[in-house]
């Protein structure tokens, strides 16, 4: 298949383009830069691969939650060719996509991305089954689903799983802990993730559909309170 994919949950920026077997990716870890490279990224990618945007049949992203800035601009990016060409959008949640490498892992993987104010964005998969369901949390909260686990792998981005760990340990969470790093082509999960949606026939984001913050903004936190 044709397809383009992108990862803007989190600073570290992913874009890929793949045609049939081969695939062109590219990653930038760029902070908060985001706006002034995606578009640039995705041509880029796209001649790499001999692709135009019309030749796409599908795009996939991550949804969130994540940064709402990457997210935003993610989704408007995959929108305007939607919008072009009708090419379909499949929105994967990032929790999935970052524990989906340790997917065949014998015991439970819990996927996490630093939240700020000692919150995790976290989900637990464990053979294909999600155990915890992707939200915010804080760590209390975490513990107390993990108290009948007695090993887990912690995926992630190396300052996340680090924090996290860090404070599982100091408020004595038990379990066995093994650390896996999120691999950086985080764009090939979303490329499998969404083939498997096409194979099982579900519906890609419809035209209301928009990124899974699973939080208010800072903007929107500082209204609500003003």
């Amino acid at each position: 298949m044709k397809a383009l994919a992108i990862d803007c949950a989190c600073s570290r920026m992913t874009v890929a383009a793949k045609n049939e077997d081969y695939t062109f990716t590219a990653i930038y870890d760029i902070g908060m830069r985001q706006s002034e490279t995606l578009v640039p990224a995705i041509d880029e990618v796209l001649q790499k691969c001999g692709l135009a945007k019309n030749e796409l049949d599908y795009t996939a992203l991550t949804v969130g939650p994540g940064s709402f800035t990457g997210l935003r601009l993610g989704i408007s990016a995959l929108k305007a060719i939607e919008c072009a060409f009708g090419t379909p959008i499949y929105g994967i949640s990032s929790i999935e996509a970052y524990a989906y490498p340790f997917i065949d892992s014998p015991v439970p993987t819990l996927a996490c991305i630093d939240a700020n104010k000692d919150k995790f964005y976290a989900g637990i998969y464990h053979s294909g089954k999600i155990v915890l369901e992707d939200g915010d949390y804080e760590v209390p909260f975490i513990i107390e689903r993990l108290k009948n686990i007695g090993e887990l792998n912690i995926a992630g981005f190396e300052k996340d799983m680090n924090k996290l760990i860090s404070l599982l340990e100091f408020q004595g969470c038990k379990p066995v802990i093994h650390k896996l790093a999120v691999p950086p082509v985080t764009t090939d999960c979303l490329f499998a993730l969404a083939e498997k949606k096409i194979t099982a026939k579900l519906p890609p984001l419809k035209d209301f559909d928009g990124p899974v913050y699973l939080r208010a903004s800072e903007a929107e936190i500082k209204l609500s309170t003003s």
